[in-house]
């Protein structure tokens, strides 16, 4: 299904002519139609002779009302831009045209709507002026055609020729992840909240989980309605009413998108290619302050120019808009800036949550700009990782608005060419990330440095604990399992369960602390089931001795030959199998000992599931 909508000049006949063509009202409001003239949008619908059905959104032409004129505008896939043949081009169709050219709205007609209130020559004037109007826009060479809504002259050729232009317009792709940006909310006695908009990127279904991406808030679909009747599921591209389940009407505004919980978060910044209207009245300054319009929202906005010193009519140029509201935004979307008077220009969102741009004229910063703008889908998910990496499924799809189906299949390819390096089965495993080669290299060299570094300073100790590389990498746990695994695959590290190593690191011992590992041990052997528990020895060389398997520590101070730790241990597991159980006195007697060494040892015992306590008594797990 496709959306259109209207455009044009404040008395030009929108309201009427969708009237006509539909039999329905647009105008919802008392005073719209006391006054005869619209000033929010209205809502009709109809089907073509084709079998086709469409939405029409008609929004109001006056000066006074632009901003509601934005909101209907942001998603339609063609545009009727209606001109008056008895008052010809006028401000208001300017700005309109300069909105949907501005918008890449390049499917589009041309009305010239009552021709019967002038003679046919003044109809050829008009379509000649409007013809130059058109002149450097998106509507250019568009069709033209005259229409009288009273007399119905032209009308059949008009919906005709909006059917031919449909047959060539694609239908909007599904991108697994909808957004009906809000443009009206009500309630509806019985039914409750109700709000409506055009569906884009996705589609709903009834029961299904949905957040309003700006504020969080979390709800259920009741109901779905197109067009007054009731549907289970839709597809993008529709005009939908939704029935809200777990919301009231003044926790929704007009501006908010509807969308599935968890993938689109409001950002405060945004990257964007920017072009001026050709008759902007003023040039854009750096740090200017604007309105800045989006689907059906609108905020308070700062636009920082990062390739000039200033924009002109007609000029372009690459910029970051620092919103004063966060807004939900995805890449590819289009957006228009105002002054508090006039339309100033608008562009296309390249980069939704960039990091803040604070050195200007940065080339490397234009250069990456331009690939998101211009790049092939995999340029551009290069570039995405580059900056964002490790970058998983939903963080690549949201940030270079591609389907996650092309997305996996582009990050495959990339994979195989060794752009990318894929962290488990990528669009399979839910926490499979992907690094840029380069950020791979990058984070691989961080590793062995902090490694390099660690044995210079321990030379003594195995390596460094597995979660103080984890915290220096600043990575969740299930990336920096993912990494571990790569990392060891790859050689780069040795992974000692507890510690990681480089490969080449081995502990030596210099002579003098050869003699005195060796004066330690003999001291052990001496007394071996009560060693002494005051002898002097590094830190450093009790924790080689223990990593090389020589002595045991079954609790603090007390450490034994390992050797002897395992006598102990067969003699006390021996003991339970003959006996049963043990206590601590038994044990003490067994070895001639003190509570002293044998308690820890039984503790030690329980810690290794050798033994389990019941009471006074061991017992063998």
């Amino acid at each position: 299904m496709y959306v259109i909508g209207t455009a044009g000049h404040v008395d030009h006949g929108k309201s009427t002519l969708v009237k006509a063509m539909t039999d329905i009202d647009p105008d919802r409001f008392p005073e719209e139609k006391a006054r005869e003239m619209t000033i929010d949008l209205g809502f009709a619908w109809m089907t073509l002779p084709s079998g086709r059905d469409v939405s029409i959104v008609d929004v109001p032409g006056h000066e006074r009302f632009i901003k509601n004129m934005l909101a209907g505008v942001g998603a339609i896939d063609l545009a009727l831009l209606i001109v008056a043949a008895d008052e010809s081009v006028m401000p208001q169709t300017r700005e309109h045209l300069a909105i949907l050219d501005i918008l890449q709205i390049t499917r589009g007609l041309v009305v010239i709507t009552k021709t019967d209130l002038v003679d046919l020559e003044l109809v050829e004037l008009v379509k000649a002026e409007v013809e130059d109007t058109l002149q450097g826009t998106s509507f250019e060479n568009c069709p033209m055609i005259g229409v009288s809504a009273y007399t119905g002259d032209g009308m059949d050729e008009l919906k005709a020729n909006i059917d031919s232009i449909l047959d060539e317009t694609d239908a909007r792709k599904d991108l697994g992840r909808p957004r009906l940006p809000i443009d009206r909310c009500f309630t509806i006695s019985g039914f409750g909240t109700v709000v409506t908009g055009t569906l884009i990127d996705g589609t709903l279904t009834v029961g299904q989980e949905i957040e309003l991406a700006g504020s969080g808030h979390r709800a259920r679909v009741r109901g779905l309605q197109s067009h007054k009747t009731k549907v289970d599921a839709t597809d993008p591209g529709v005009r939908l009413a939704v029935n809200l389940s777990g919301l009231s009407k003044d926790e929704v505004e007009r501006g908010e998108i509807l969308t599935i919980p968890g993938w689109l978060k409001p950002t405060r910044r945004v990257d964007a290619r920017l072009r001026m209207v050709k008759n902007a009245p003023n040039p854009l300054k750096h740090n200017q302050g604007v309105t800045f319009h989006l689907f059906t929202s609108e905020a308070s906005a700062r636009i920082r120019l990062l390739d000039s010193n200033g924009l002109v009519a007609g000029q372009e140029g690459w910029v970051q808009i620092l919103l004063e509201e966060p807004l939900p935004v995805v890449k590819g979307d289009f957006f228009v800036i105002r002054s508090s008077e006039d339309t100033l220009g608008g562009g296309q969102i390249v980069d939704p949550s960039p990091r803040r741009r604070y050195r200007r004229f940065d080339d490397d910063v234009v250069e990456r700009m331009m690939t998101l703008d211009q790049g092939t889908g995999q340029d551009i998910i290069i570039s995405v990782a580059e900056q964002w990496g490790p970058c998983d499924l939903t963080t690549l799809s949201q940030r270079t608005n591609l389907s996650r189906e092309e997305v996996s299949e582009r990050v495959a390819e990339l994979t195989e060419d060794g752009d990318l390096i894929s962290l488990g089965e990528f669009g399979k495993d839910a926490d499979a990330v992907v690094y840029p080669a380069q950020g791979w290299a990058i984070l691989k060299s961080k590793v062995a440095s902090a490694l390099q570094l660690y044995h210079s300073q321990y030379p003594l100790r195995q390596g460094v604990p597995t979660q103080e590389i984890r915290s220096r990498l600043d990575l969740s746990q299930p990336v920096y399992q993912r990494v571990l695994v790569r990392l060891v695959m790859e050689g780069a590290v040795v992974d000692e369960r507890q510690s990681l190593r480089l490969p080449d690191h081995e502990i030596t011992l210099t002579p003098k602390m050869e003699e005195e590992a060796s004066a330690y041990l003999n001291s052990l052997q001496k007394d071996p089931y009560s060693p002494p528990s005051d002898q002097k020895v590094s830190a450093e060389l009790l924790a080689v001795l223990i990593d090389q398997g020589k002595i045991v520590r079954v609790g603090d101070g007390v450490i034994f030959d390992a050797n002897v730790y395992r006598e102990m241990t067969e003699r006390i597991v021996q003991h339970l199998k003959d006996q049963g159980n043990i206590t601590v006195a038994e044990a003490r007697t067994m070895f001639d000992t003190s509570r002293k060494y044998i308690l820890p040892l039984l503790e030690h015992m329980d810690q290794q599931q050798i033994t389990r306590r019941t009471g006074d008594e061991r017992v063998l797990r």
